[in-house]
């Protein structure tokens, strides 16, 4: 990967960027399917880290023009992979004399993202495995591309967004980022969570093979599904079975556990032929302190009781607002679109009107970012759970999410 080359890509990327923010900002209507062709195209050859923040950013479809979210979706199931010489030279670095190991790689890859691509091989034992393949050159460049894409985060000066602010949202971006690089620590939580979840007859973890695995490659036993984002035209039974065991592992993994797998783009979860889901990419898990989620547990009470002046102080507690003037209207319109998802009973995740009214909140947000902050210690956290539950709306889930949260609710209440 040659840096100066792409160092000036990604500049040429964020001024276009930065160009159809301001435009809107002046009044302006910006081309957004444009820049989100632009962005699919540039990013999905260049990979790394700004492909990453692009597929975060599109985990948020609710906030972004609709447009620009259908086309960084993409990102997500359709990056464009590396092509096989390059790789070849990865898997050449990690095992020397390729054919002392495999019979045959697949040079396809079956899944592509923003830091490595999947591919899968036959041992000389005749196993299946798949090899999760560092990009090359890619850890070389990790820290230019960072101050890239610090230098594309600093538009949301632009809304208000406080320096100080913008730089503890990127320092927690670039430390999980440099974490995905370590394989070996991805290989470490595969083993942990088998164990953990070897009596739970609805999930399936793959076996890390770790006599296979080292700096630029990460082996695994193979376990094949149909991924999460397919299922929305399979049959209801199969996708209500494979909802209720994303949101239980959520829970646990929650309050149980004190962790959180933060990486929930639909790619990395299926189902297998028995409806179980499958968990394929642990790159990205996250620990998260009790009274953190304690906080954000009593935010959601407040929200649910629909108390503006609650929501205000749970939010002050977290750090998630500052300066004058609490937005009570905003908070109360907020309340009223979430509260539903919450009441007894059976509640449908693709209710569409859900999404309408939290789509049609999302300006009242951006004025009011003068107020509100996310605070940079739940980035991750606020966005892995977003990600959960744009999941479980491709899943058209329909769960009891008064029941699931009741206890959870009366444990944030206690001192």
């Amino acid at each position: 990967m040659r840096e100066r080359g792409r160092t000036r890509r990604l500049l040429g990327l964020g001024a276009r960027t930065g160009g159809a923010l301001l435009k809107t900002r002046l009044g302006g209507q910006a081309d957004w399917r444009a820049l989100g062709e632009a962005l699919f195209e540039g990013l999905s050859e260049l990979k790394g880290p700004a492909m990453k923040l692009a597929q975060i950013m599109s985990q948020w479809d609710d906030l972004l023009p609709p447009d620009l979210a259908n086309e960084l979706a993409r990102l997500q199931r359709q990056a464009e992979p590396m092509p096989w010489p390059r790789i070849r030279e990865a898997l050449v670095l990690q095992y020397g004399d390729i054919n002392k190991h495999f019979s045959q790689i697949e040079e396809r890859p079956f899944a592509s993202a923003s830091m490595g691509q999947v591919h899968k091989a036959i041992t000389l034992a005749g196993e299946t495995v798949v090899l999760k393949v560092q990009y090359p050159g890619l850890a070389d460049v990790l820290e230019s591309d960072l101050k890239q894409v610090k230098r594309i985060m600093s538009l949301g000066r632009w809304f208000k967004v406080p320096q100080a602010r913008l730089d503890a949202l990127f320092e927690e971006l670039a430390a999980g980022l440099r974490e995905e690089l370590d394989y070996h620590a991805e290989a470490q939580a595969l083993a942990r969570y088998r164990e953990r979840y070897q009596d739970n007859p609805q999930l399936v973890i793959p076996e890390p093979l770790f006599e296979l695995s080292g700096q630029h490659v990460l082996a695994m036993r193979y376990v094949g599904g149909t991924p999460l984002r397919d299922l929305e035209s399979t049959d209801d039974a199969t996708r209500q079975k494979v909802a209720v065991a994303l949101a239980d592992w959520i829970t646990e993994e929650l309050f149980t556990y004190g962790e959180l797998h933060a990486d929930p783009h639909a790619g990395n979860f299926a189902a297998d032929a028995e409806g179980r889901l499958v968990i394929y990419d642990f790159g990205a898990v996250i620990p998260v302190p009790e009274a953190r989620l304690k906080a954000m547990m009593q935010l959601l009470d407040a929200t649910l009781a629909q108390d503006p002046m609650a929501m205000d102080d749970a939010l002050m507690k977290m750090g998630g607002r500052q300066g004058q003037g609490a937005p009570l209207a905003l908070y109360r319109e907020s309340a009223e679109c979430v509260s539903p998802l919450f009441a007894p009973g059976e509640q449908d995740f693709s209710d569409v009107r859900v999404h309408r009214r939290l789509r049609e909140l999302t300006p009242k947000v951006w004025a009011a970012m003068d107020r509100l902050q996310p605070p940079a210690d739940t980035l991750l956290l606020s966005r892995a759970l977003n990600g959960h539950y744009w999941n479980l709306v491709r899943l058209k889930a329909r769960l009891d999410m008064h029941t699931r949260t009741e206890p959870l609710l009366a444990w944030a209440r206690t001192p």
